[in-house]
């Protein structure tokens, strides 16, 4: 008797269908809680009462009980073959935590003291007669924030075509190159930034060729941002299904035209993640700037002449001066870098959680 197979398509899990992992025992919650918790306050308690080093503490009390208490976790939870397993999500969770708490500390350092310089004239005004001593009443980084939009800008301008392009080169054609150029890429992701700006400096600036300008920052920009935006984009390229391709190129459409109408739509918000991404990871770095842009304590428009403030070079010469009120100036600059870089990232993840939505 011939077997029938039903090709009817499966409903996509829901609730905690979808999530197995979500459906842990209250009893390995409490647990690995306790695992997790009682090492510290002990470790903590005996730091208070003996005064010991924290490095001691940490390695003689804390490790030690923490170790055990994983071991212990897995015996219970797992069985007796589960002391690994137990070791393993213990360790994670504090790992987890201990960068939530760093992380958190350098949040609150950097909001609690630059808002204190925070406010609408310190956001709008410039440091024109601005002395290093001078009350945070007068002066600010609006033309920091204008220098760095203009410099970040145009590396964009210029990073973003070439690394999509190498993104839809290295993921849609069958090149024999792409292999060096990954490995390019890979080698100017850990490229340090100093170097790039020393590289603009000593090829432009200490040649003759310009002075200090934005356009000499902007370049030096460049190869720090591309390697995000070219990995970033061809991942996303890689994650829109084959059978897409496929599909548009069996009903007859040319290749260049399934990728304009099939792949980059599929694609899109996941290219717009890696050009914000690219956009973050720049708009912070210092040492290309003070070696290519030097410092301005006024309103720069133009990116081909003169120099050009930008809010990393704002917060490195204001921090170096000493003043109280130099280095509050400092601290705002961060937090004004702060909140951009949180705004891209948010736009980001908004992103992403957009593509992940529209698959669903």
């Amino acid at each position: 008797m011939e077997k029938i197979i039903d090709l009817s398509p499966v409903a996509r899990p829901v609730g905690r269908e979808s999530a197995p992992w979500s459906r842990i025992q209250l009893k390995t919650r409490v647990a690995v809680a306790f695992a997790s918790v009682v090492p510290a306050i002990l470790g903590l308690t005996v730091l208070l009462l003996t005064g010991i080093d924290f490095m001691a503490m940490l390695f003689a009390v804390f490790l030690p009980i923490q170790v055990i208490a994983a071991a212990l976790v897995g015996v219970l939870v797992y069985g007796r073959r589960g002391v690994l397993e137990g070791l393993l999500v213990v360790v994670t969770i504090f790992c987890a935590s201990f960068i939530v708490v760093l992380l958190g500390s350098v949040l609150w350092s950097v909001i609690a003291n630059g808002s204190q310089a925070l406010s609408w004239q310190f956001i709008g005004q410039n440091n024109y007669y601005i002395k290093p001593n001078t009350s945070l009443e007068y002066g600010g980084v609006g033309h920091a924030i204008i220098g760095s939009l203009l410099i970040v800008g145009t590396s964009t301008l210029v990073t973003v075509p070439m690394g999509l392009a190498t993104a839809v080169y290295l993921t849609e054609t069958q090149g024999k190159t792409k292999g060096l150029i990954r490995t390019l890429l890979q080698a100017m992701s850990g490229l340090p930034s100093v170097v790039s700006g020393l590289f603009i400096y000593a090829a432009f600036i200490a040649s003759g060729i310009t002075t200090y300008a934005g356009w000499t920052g902007s370049l030096a920009l460049i190869p720090l941002m591309l390697p995000t935006v070219a990995r970033v984009s061809e991942e996303a390229l890689r994650l829109v299904p084959q059978e897409l391709r496929n599909g548009a190129l069996a009903l007859g459409a040319p290749a260049w035209r399934a990728f304009m109408l099939v792949t980059l739509p599929a694609a899109r918000s996941g290219m717009v993640t890696a050009v914000l991404l690219g956009i973050a990871r720049v708009i912070g770095e210092t040492a290309p700037l003070v070696l290519t842009t030097f410092a301005a304590d006024r309103t720069n428009l133009n990116l081909f002449g003169g120099a050009m403030a930008s809010l990393p070079t704002y917060l490195f010469g204001f921090i170096s001066m000493g003043f109280d009120e130099s280095i509050q100036r400092a601290w705002g600059a961060a937090l004004v870098i702060m909140i951009l870089v949180a705004i891209l990232f948010t736009t980001a993840r908004l992103a992403s959680r957009t593509r992940t939505t529209a698959r669903k």
